[in-house]
């Protein structure tokens, strides 16, 4: 990988790769079959086995999808369960909500 990728993501990149090289050897899926079924090349299966940061994430995506996955792209940072996303909302929250009198003053 190149110099200014922080190594946390080289890592989560490499276990992404060898979680798809593990899943499709369970399935006893050959990599050309893998590739055929995710309409990609050869290669691209190879080096997205690798780790290799170079391969679009469409390729993921399309490996999760024949792995019958795709729901776990899909609740990837899922905004109903981001924890630090609805703090910093609560934070911002108001401490009272008063309400607008009326034009006859009643509430």
């Amino acid at each position: 990988m190149n110099e200014s990728t922080p190594l946390p993501v080289e890592r989560a990149i490499r276990k992404l790769g060898g979680d798809v090289s593990l899943a499709r050897r369970r399935r006893h899926i050959s990599q050309a079959s893998l590739a055929e079924r995710m309409g990609a090349s050869l290669s691209t299966v190879r080096r997205m086995e690798k780790g290799d940061p170079r391969v679009p994430i469409h390729f993921f995506a399309r490996a999760l999808h024949v792995f019958g996955e795709i729901q776990a792209l899909e609740r990837l940072l899922d905004t109903a369960n981001d924890g630090i996303g609805l703090a910093l909302m609560d934070e911002r929250l108001p401490k009272r909500v008063r309400g607008k009198p009326s034009a006859s003053g009643a509430l």
